[in-house]
């Protein structure tokens, strides 16, 4: 009889941590006799891959063993690489599939026309042809939202959530977060003395089109204020808290941390650029529309610091590569009791599976009202007792 074949792929932006999944899910399929390969540069592999061409093949799965995974774990990003390849949405064909025929969509966003394939029945066709019986699907809202639709079309999936912005609904938690925060607070550690010296306003923006926990958490650790996609912010008030800060404080300097996709009352953050496969196009820096409203409105001098991809980068800190180790062991253990349909998560602080998340609800959001000041714009302090670790439930 042919072994049991376990696929598993990373989609999205790399995160700390991803490799300790591949690891961990690899280990115990050797223990178990259990077939698992890698798909190199996620949804991609199973949109691109030509099963009739060796090299193809070789470009796209890879056999994992103990022996190529042994010491993945000890290093971030992800050994088999990632994309933002959407298949019900590709943009362009492989080139093995030109000529070919499948559904196809015009779409058009702010004035912008897209045509787009969708290649879910190749997808279907590839992994029938590569013998996988179960898929792990690793990646944020986006990539999982076509785990969702693979989901819904009978393809026995699992999922596991990673992103620094800590939005995937149905969990209070997403490798990659705590490696974020670790780092976005060393870095703001390190340049409250360059902002001190200087006798100025520190704007560090960072990750969060959609929520704002990745500012949140940050200014949580290290005490300054923030601003957050969630709530609206009214801009002269939040420059005069500033200043005030900055007047109050002995070396004469304030801090900020700006979700990327924070606005405030009259300011809608600018995008610009094709959109991606998911339909997001990048986003202006709100950082640097904050320096110029505060130099118009308060005289004051600014730097602007972009925190941005750096903390993704380099290895997991403890927090991720336990909780990525668990949520690999998790998945593991659900296809081996013939799940499909589930993700794992921490719930309430405790780890569970949870169904993979409805993708037409959109990512999950920073409760306003138990988790931020909005007189204050930072931060709520109180109140704490009975919530999980991370202070948001899943819900």
């Amino acid at each position: 009889m042919a072994r049991k074949r376990i696929g598993i792929l990373t989609g999205g932006g790399d995160v700390p941590g991803l490799n300790a999944v591949i690891k961990s899910v690899t280990y115990r399929g050797s223990e178990d006799d259990i077939e698992v390969v890698g798909l190199r540069r996620g949804w991609e592999a199973l949109t691109h891959v030509n099963l009739d061409d060796p090299a193809s093949k070789s470009h796209y799965v890879i056999p994992l063993n103990r022996e190529n995974t042994r010491i993945i774990d000890r290093r971030g990003g992800t050994v088999l690489h990632s994309s933002r390849t959407n298949p019900s949405k590709m943009k362009k064909l492989p080139n093995h599939l030109v000529g070919q025929d499948f559904p196809v969509s015009q779409s058009t966003k702010d004035g912008i026309a897209t045509k787009t394939w969708d290649l879910t029945d190749k997808v279907l066709a590839n992994l029938a042809g590569l013998g996988i019986e179960h898929l792990i699907a690793i990646g944020g809202d986006d990539t999982l939202s076509y785990a969702d639709k693979l989901n819904r079309l009978g393809v026995k999936i699992i999922a596991i959530p990673k992103t620094m912005d800590n939005d995937v609904r149905n969990t209070e938690y997403c490798i990659g977060f705590s490696t974020a925060i670790t780092r976005a607070s060393e870095a703001i550690q390190r340049q409250r003395t360059t902002v001190g010296s200087h006798e100025r306003i520190g704007i560090f923006r960072i990750f969060g089109r959609d929520a704002g926990f990745t500012a949140f958490y940050t200014a949580y650790a290290t005490s300054i204020r923030c601003a957050i996609p969630e709530y609206k912010v009214n801009l002269d008030k939040l420059i005069q808290l500033l200043v005030e800060d900055k007047r109050g404080n002995p070396s004469n300097y304030a801090l900020i941390v700006l979700s990327e996709g924070a606005e405030w009352e009259g300011y809608k953050v600018q995008e610009y650029g094709d959109p991606d496969a998911y339909g997001h196009r990048r986003k202006a820096s709100v950082a640097e529309a904050f320096a110029d409203e505060i130099k118009r409105r308060s005289g004051e001098e600014t730097i602007v610091s972009d925190l941005t991809y750096d903390l993704r980068s380099g290895d997991p800190d403890f927090i991720d590569k336990l909780v990525a180790l668990t949520f690999g062991n998790l998945a593991y253990d659900a296809i081996l009791e013939g799940k499909t349909g589930l993700m794992s998560a921490l719930v309430e602080g405790r780890y569970d599976l949870v169904p993979i998340p409805d993708a037409r609800l959109g990512p999950r959001k920073l409760d306003v009202a138990t988790a931020y000041n909005t007189e204050r714009y930072r931060p709520l302090y109180s109140n704490k007792r009975g919530l999980p670790i991370f202070l948001n439930r899943a819900s």
